[in-house]
C-alpha cells in the first residue's frame, strides 16, 4: 500500500499542519498581531500544503513527489519565519515544519533549497 511505504513523511505532514495551524491560531493572539502577519500567512499555506501532500501520497499519486519536493521548500520558508519569533509556539512550528522538509525532501528524492542550485530557477522540463 502507497501509505505504508510513506507513513514517516505522512505522519510529519499532518504534525506540521497541526502545529502550524496551532501556531497561527496563537499568533493572532499576540500583542502586537500585525508583526506576526507574515508568520500567520506562511502558517496557513504551509498546514495546507502538508495536508494536501499527505493525501498524495496516501493515494499513491503520480504526482506525490512533486507536491512534496513544493511541500519541503513551503515547510522552510515557514520554519524560517517562525524561529525568528521568541514564542513557544513560533519556535514549535519551527521545529515541525524543519522535521516536515526533511521528510519530504527525502520522499521527493530531492535537497534542500533545489532551486539554489539552479541559479534560483527551476529546472526546465526540456
Amino acid at each position: 500500500m502507497p501509505h505504508e511505504q510513506f507513513k514517516s513523511c505522512i505522519d510529519a505532514c499532518f504534525a506540521c499542519a497541526e502545529t502550524c495551524d496551532h501556531c497561527a491560531a496563537s499568533c493572532l493572539k499576540e500583542k502586537e498581531v500585525q508583526k506576526m502577519a507574515r508568520c500567520i500567512a506562511l502558517d496557513i499555506d504551509c498546514a495546507e500544503i502538508c495536508r494536501l501532500a499527505a493525501g498524495y501520497m496516501s493515494r499513491g499519486s503520480e504526482s506525490a513527489r512533486d507536491l512534496c519536493a513544493l511541500c519541503a521548500e513551503v515547510c522552510e520558508t515557514c520554519g524560517e519565519e517562525c524561529a525568528k519569533h521568541n514564542t513557544e509556539h513560533c519556535q514549535a512550528c519551527a521545529e515541525a515544519c524543519r522535521r516536515c522538509a526533511e521528510e519530504c525532501r527525502r520522499m521527493a528524492g530531492t535537497q534542500s533549497r533545489g532551486r539554489e542550485a539552479h541559479g534560483g530557477k527551476r529546472p526546465s522540463a526540456h
